[in-house]
């Protein structure tokens, strides 16, 4: 059956936890595949909000498999008080979260040094957000990181504190900052114990003798496109692949396995922390974006920058991504704007273009324009492609058009049942 994709076109933020969440009845597992708590996947359903940082997103979904894959990094205490919300909602878990062996952990030094290298970097500061994600990921390629399998081995507590004195030796090297090792410490070892009674799995061979047995795979990306490692807008990203091909390092199958890959992009563009954003709005229109669309981060509660939706950038994306299918999240915010800008092209140098340069920090990019026209309507109670308004129609026609692939839903709010099926030959719900 293999396995399909879904993932964030742009900086982040685009609403992946509700599709995932609204898609997840069509497949019997649904698996992460890289990234920590620093993505942050809210759902609200019967009159309450989810915030999921390290569970996957299928786990509100009766009898579906949730798997922590291999290429995510995980702090137990993020996890615990995770699961203590998922238990207080009633969700019955325990056998339907399974944790990979060779994920790997997030220590209390790997956020003390995030944070003292943070700081230390001044105005130059990438907008970390301050989880140990990339010290943590950092020790996995310099191969002397800690994994999940390793907590079951006898000389668990000889490798925690050997990487522990390894990064109070760092830690030397940085200016002195605000941090209770001593009592962050208790509370990561305790909160070991909530991750130690869940199921450890070798999520390569799990996920693919369930691909062998018919089983069917939703892989769930965290972040967005444009915060890959390889891809983004370094150095403004984050420390692992978050495209398509971070499924398979990230969970352990073949590039043949992989079957639909479902972009999501916001019907316009936002991004958390510092870094190049060609669309960006600066004053009341940009303000009144963030104000709409409570533009807030799910992780950080830092505000959202927010711009028009940006064409090349997704073309990048859908390219890098092998994009089939298209999903168009929080087009109701745009509801009280008269016109609309469409960013269709770049002026770079004096020439126009498509494509991203190679570096978009020192390049200045100036937007090219289409306007549109708003349909000043509320679409939050619209459940039919046919039943928007005509300008609302063109707007989302017109997005297809630039970006040449077909647009399966539209999301109109926040809630399970606020979604349009545009295409049902490509999705059912």
């Amino acid at each position: 059956m293999g396995v399909d994709v879904i993932l964030g076109l742009q900086w982040g933020d685009e609403g992946k936890g509700k599709i995932v969440d609204v898609l997840a009845p069509n497949y019997d597992i649904v698996a992460r595949f890289q990234g920590g708590p620093n993505a942050g996947h809210t759902l609200k359903f019967d009159g309450k909000k989810f915030v999921l940082h390290t569970v996957p997103s299928g786990i509100f979904r009766e009898h579906l498999i949730n798997l922590i894959g291999n290429g995510v990094v995980i702090d137990p205490i993020t996890l615990k008080k995770e699961i203590t919300n998922i238990e207080q909602a009633g969700v019955a878990y325990k056998d339907r979260l399974l944790v990979a062996r060779k994920a790997h952990l997030i220590l209390p030094t790997h956020r003390y040094l995030d944070a003292a290298t943070e700081a230390a970097k001044g105005k130059s500061k990438i907008g970390s957000t301050l989880k140990g994600i990339g010290p943590t990921y950092m020790d996995k390629t310099g191969r002397n990181g800690l994994r999940v399998g390793d907590i079951t081995t006898a000389n668990f507590k000889q490798k925690y504190e050997a990487l522990k004195a390894k990064h109070l030796g760092l830690l030397k090297l940085y200016p002195a900052i605000d941090f209770d090792l001593a009592k962050e410490e208790a509370q990561w070892f305790e909160s070991l114990e909530t991750l130690k009674a869940l199921p450890f799995v070798d999520g390569e061979y799990y996920i693919n003798n369930a691909i062998k047995a018919g089983k069917k795979v939703l892989a769930e990306g965290a972040q967005g496109s444009m915060l890959d490692i390889d891809f983004g807008t370094y150095p403004f990203v984050t420390s692992s692949n978050t495209i398509t091909a971070g499924v398979c390092t990230g969970l352990g199958i073949a590039p043949t396995q992989i079957g639909e890959v479902i972009g999501i992009t916001k019907a316009y563009c936002t991004r958390v922390g510092s870094g190049p954003f060609p669309t960006e709005l600066h004053g009341e229109v940009g303000e009144f974006l963030r104000k709409e669309g409570q533009e807030f981060g799910a992780t950080t509660g830092r505000p959202r920058r927010c711009g028009w939706i940006d064409i090349p950038q997704l073309r990048y994306t859908i390219m890098l991504n092998g994009v089939t299918q298209l999903v168009i999240t929080k087009i109701d915010i745009l509801d009280k704007f008269e016109s609309l800008q469409i960013g269709a092209q770049y002026q770079v140098n004096g020439a126009t273009t498509n494509e991203l340069p190679f570096d978009l920090c020192d390049q200045s990019i100036t937007p090219v324009y289409e306007e549109h026209t708003g349909w000043q309507q509320d679409l939050t109670k619209t459940t039919s492609f046919d039943d928007l308004p005509l300008t609302a129609k063109s707007y989302v026609h017109r997005l297809e058009t630039l970006l040449e692939v077909p647009i399966s839903i539209v999301s109109t709010g926040p809630n399970r049942k606020q979604l349009i099926i545009k295409d049902t030959a490509l999705v059912s719900v």
